[in-house]
């Protein structure tokens, strides 16, 4: 088992590695990424009529653009955009520009993170920075480099996807390219593994915090939706299987059929309808009040309680119905086994045969899909908390889709992969406790 574990564990790397591969590209290479919608935006907002729009978007400039273009790296080519990403290859995480003057000077207003700051006279000899820098900007490992009218006409082109020597050339006289530019910058390794996922372009905040922030509302609804669907399940399948064609396995059947039709998302919406609105049992709406922080701890407890109650029973309504029929056919096919009859009419008690021998192998399909869960547990349900209004990290993963929030998409994928490698080992850890015929030798 030791040697197992450690096997797949050497593994991940190489799978994630793998998988972050074919989404970042996939990802790169679908039209509409943040540049191009924000360059939609503003000609819808220009096509409008609509002064406040027009206002807003007016500020969309080409400085803009670039920096929403440094942000992703998207003015790197693909391969080295990806190993940016990971943390492998250097990337830069700090900026400062100005433009050369009439004089022939650029001044540049360098502010780092650790506080130092200074304003940096450039001149040019040909394409030669010239510029006497303090010392900290070299221990923080601070550049400068120049960018020509051409390199700056090239890279507008390209965003704009202008072809044509002739359109690029009037690019270069044109107010944004003509004059040179000196371009500051300082580079560092800054990635996945560096713990750095980037910044959402959308809400212009860290992505490792926003996917923390969103986790605890999604591991509170699926562990509990996981433990009440498994202590009930289970136990609900194993008297459906020895009480097989009686009434209760009858009518048990019924209600779980009609849950099972239902889907959550629909389900949610009716009950939110009448036993929120119409009846107003249960609040509307988020998963606590507002002012929940100055209620007494037993009014916490209680408003918890009641804005849980209506999304948990969405939780649990499809994955309730699978898990007892699972459990029920299989209890069913171990019993009509040879092996429990032989048991049986060896003098072992029934109740002992159903407990010992048939209950624990039929057990195995259903601790192999435990793994599974966690996947779901994290994930959540989109549609769900879209009905609920939750707040909850599936909710965040289909915003960043929406908005084509590269950094954030990234996150989300990277941290769904790795619970699921996680959870497929865990899956294989347990079939092997539960089943003793199963060895990783």
């Amino acid at each position: 088992m030791r040697q197992y574990i450690l096997k797949r564990l050497l593994l991940m790397p190489i799978t994630l590695i793998g998988i972050t591969f074919l989404v970042f590209f996939l990802t790169r290479m679908v039209p509409g990424g943040p540049v191009e919608r924000m360059l939609q935006e503003q000609a819808i907002g220009a096509l409008s009529g609509d002064k406040v729009v027009g206002q807003a978007h007016a500020r969309l400039g080409n400085a803009d653009m670039e920096r929403l273009e440094e942000l992703f790296n998207l003015q790197e080519p693909l391969w080295k955009a990806y190993l940016q990403w990971l943390g492998v290859v250097p990337q830069e995480v700090e900026i400062a520009k100005a433009e050369f003057n009439d004089a022939g000077l650029a001044v540049i207003t360098i502010a780092s993170a650790s506080g130092n700051s200074v304003a940096l006279e450039v001149t040019r000899d040909g394409d030669v920075p010239q510029y006497l820098a303090p010392e900290w900007m070299n221990e923080e490992g601070w550049q400068v480099r120049l960018e020509s009218p051409q390199q700056r006409a090239q890279r507008l082109a390209k965003r704009q996807r202008i072809k044509g020597e002739k359109k690029i050339a009037e690019l270069v006289k044109s107010p944004a390219c003509r004059r040179w530019r000196a371009v500051a910058s300082r580079r560092a390794f800054h990635g996945v593994l560096q713990g750095e996922l980037g910044l959402s372009y959308k809400y212009n905040e860290p992505v490792t915090r926003m996917m923390m922030e969103r986790l605890p509302v999604s591991l509170y609804f699926g562990l509990l939706g996981a433990i009440i669907t498994y202590m009930v399940s289970v136990p609900l399948g194993v008297f459906k299987a020895l009480w097989h064609r009686s009434l209760f396995d009858s009518l048990s059947s019924v209600l779980i059929f009609m849950g099972y039709a239902v889907p959550g998302f629909a389900l949610g919406a009716v009950m939110l309808v009448y036993l929120g609105a119409r009846l107003e049992w249960f609040p509307l709406y988020g998963l606590v009040s507002p002012g929940f922080e100055w209620m007494s701890f037993k009014d916490q407890l209680y408003d918890l309680f009641m804005h849980t109650v209506l999304p948990l029973t969405c939780y649990v309504v499809s994955t309730f119905a699978v898990t007892t029929m699972m459990m029920k056919n299989n209890l069913m096919e171990h019993l009509a086994a040879d092996y429990v009859r032989t048991a049986v009419s060896k003098g072992v008690p029934f109740r002992r045969a159903v407990w010992k021998h048939a209950f624990r192998n039929s057990f195995i399909p259903i601790v192999s899909t435990l793994g599974s869960v966690i996947c779901t547990v994290v994930g959540g349900s989109i549609l769900i908390e879209k009905v609920f209004d939750i707040q909850g990290f599936g909710m965040l993963s289909f915003q960043a889709l929406m908005d084509k929030d590269y950094s954030l998409i990234m996150g989300t994928l990277l941290l769904t992969s790795v619970l699921i490698i996680v959870g497929n080992l865990i899956s294989d850890m347990l079939v092997a406790l539960v089943d003793p015929r199963v060895r990783f030798d």
